[in-house]
């Protein structure tokens, strides 16, 4: 008899991970779902079968990541771990010129620097199982936008490492995919809002002056409730781990495959397209 199934998704408690982690544990995987609270380790608990297991871990904590793995490779054993989702991540927003470098730092230390943190351990235990690994993108990370650029380099970031890991690790059979989503319908946007507000809060009057219609506008669109379900994502995360020719790369959502058509335009075009969706503000309001 094989031995089961296993995978760890991370980001579990809510939105896209949430689902994922459910939707493997509905195809008979043991799910280990990362989480950062007790309610929320106990919610899925209530939702989830026997073979879902919550697991703390923060992404950013080398000692919570270092728990993690222990655990992990207690529970599974020699059997190895056939699945990694690294889900879990945020969204911040702001303009470049007035965004403070440590909401920067921390954008890129939970979206890329956590994701290789929690990857890099737990390769000796996929490598036991050919296992696959699925980075969470975004479509964020193949179409930088204004005031999400922030957001957009970390998963930019993410895509490139996820192409050097991809092929670093095929000699061992261990593939690694990117799910790109477009609009979905979760959490993070909420949050997202919620510490946008906060921050803008503290930035100098000026950012404003310049940038208000820009900011305005941002907040309104990011603020919109809606979006395809999560388990449309979770869908495309289950092929990538089940598959037996899974695909590098997973575009989700029309919203998404038609920013992939505007990114194959030329840069003069492209930014014209984008451009005349934005709001007049600073020198193009001043000419007017």
């Amino acid at each position: 008899m094989s031995a089961l199934h296993s995978v760890l998704v991370t980001g579990a408690s809510t939105g896209i991970g949430k689902a994922c982690a459910l939707w493997m544990d509905r195809l008979g995987w043991r799910v280990f779902a990362g989480v950062r609270k007790q309610d929320d380790a106990d919610a899925l608990r209530q939702l989830g079968s026997e073979r879902l297991h919550p697991i703390f871990i923060d992404v950013t904590d080398a000692a919570s990541v270092a728990a993690a793995t222990n655990e992990v490779t207690q529970l599974v054993g020699a059997d190895g771990l056939n699945g990694l989702v690294n889900n879990a991540g945020v969204a911040f927003g702001g303009v470049l010129e007035f965004m403070p470098l440590d909401h920067l730092r921390r954008q890129i230390e939970i979206n890329v620097i956590g994701q290789v943190a929690v990857t890099q351990p737990l390769i000796p235990l996929l490598r036991k199982r050919r296992g696959r690994i699925v980075n969470m993108s975004s479509m964020a990370g193949r179409s930088a936008t204004p005031v999400m650029g922030p957001y957009s380099a970390s998963k930019f970031a993410l895509e490139a490492i996820s192409d050097a890991l991809r092929l670093e690790l095929s000699p061992w059979d261990i593939h690694v995919a990117l799910v790109e989503p477009g609009k979905i319908d979760t959490p993070i946007w909420q949050k997202s809002l919620a510490a946008a507000r906060e921050w803008l809060a503290d930035y100098p009057p000026e950012a404003q002056q310049l940038y208000g219609p820009l900011i305005d506008k941002a907040l309104k669109s990011v603020g919109k409730t809606g979006g395809i379900p999560a388990d449309e994502v979770a869908k495309a995360v289950a092929h990538a781990l089940t598959a037996e020719r899974p695909r590098a790369r997973y575009v989700v959502g029309s919203d998404a495959q038609l920013r992939i058509w505007i990114e194959r335009l030329p840069d003069r075009l492209r930014d014209r397209l984008i451009a005349a969706k934005m709001p007049k503000y600073g020198q193009r309001m001043n000419k007017e």
